[in-house]
């Protein structure tokens, strides 16, 4: 997969340093885990989108 965009975010320093020491810990790179870490949130959240549209089309349909 390409990585073509990047994205900048604010955080305290103390989680920032806390988060990297993590990623060290594990021998991660703390890109990779932020990566999965939207992945699996965008995929969480889709899922739900998808379960709420079909439940209000089958109300809608039973109308």
């Amino acid at each position: 997969m390409v990585k073509d965009s990047g994205l900048r975010i604010r955080v305290e320093r103390e989680l920032r340093e806390e988060f990297l020491k993590s990623c060290r810990e594990q021998d991660r790179p703390a890109a990779q885990v932020l990566r999965e870490f939207m992945r699996r949130y965008v995929q969480r959240h889709s899922v739900s989108d998808h379960l709420v549209c079909r439940t209000t089309e089958h109300t809608d349909e039973n109308q």
